[in-house]
């Protein structure tokens, strides 16, 4: 016999890598979340773009994402001595750093152009990784599809907040400042 693990064993190690996965992206995403977000004067005060969705979009779909991601993690993690496992992840866990800084650049500094760069840098670096995971496990890859869909849509918002808001908004508007004006 030259198999080295049977199906059920390759399933129960997926699984696990799974139930660990899964939860460390959530809980990744959630943490970044956490250093900004829409509920800032800041962002109150800003033109809203026509493709801006409605907020509670955003919930729902990095809801599913992470979800996405995180099985796309535990099928490279647990594909073992697949050539060019640990480049896969290692690209992808600086990628999806990338990504998470981004609303602490947007939201947390009141960046938009500085976050432009970082999701630009985040698409490129997604894309590096889809590539590496498709060598690994191609259902991972198809499985990122969807977040690249979303990290170029939000590229796109980002952009369109630019475009919009060409001052950049009032930056450090916390709500209770005032303005005199003489």
């Amino acid at each position: 016999m030259n198999v080295l693990a049977s199906k059920a064993q390759l399933r129960a190690s997926f699984l696990r890598w799974a139930l660990f996965m899964v939860p460390l992206v959530l809980l990744v995403g959630f943490t970044a979340g956490q250093l900004g977000g829409p509920d800032s004067a800041w962002f109150a005060g800003l033109a809203k773009p026509a493709i801006y969705p409605p907020p509670v979009v955003f919930g729902i779909v990095w809801s599913i994402l992470f979800v996405l991601i995180g099985f796309a993690l535990a099928l490279v993690a647990s594909a073992w001595g697949a050539a060019g496992r640990g480049l896969a992840l290692g690209v992808f866990a600086v990628q999806f750093l990338v990504t998470q800084s981004w609303t602490a650049v947007f939201f947390g500094m009141q960046d938009m152009t500085n976050a432009l760069y970082v999701i630009g840098v985040a698409a490129v670096l997604l894309l590096v990784a889809i590539a590496l995971f498709w060598r690994v496990r191609r259902m991972a890859a198809l499985l990122l599809l969807p977040y690249l869909g979303w990290v170029s849509f939000a590229g796109a918002l980002n952009y369109a907040f630019i475009q919009a808001n060409p001052d950049g908004g009032v930056r450090g508007a916390s709500g209770a400042e005032t303005r005199v004006e003489l």
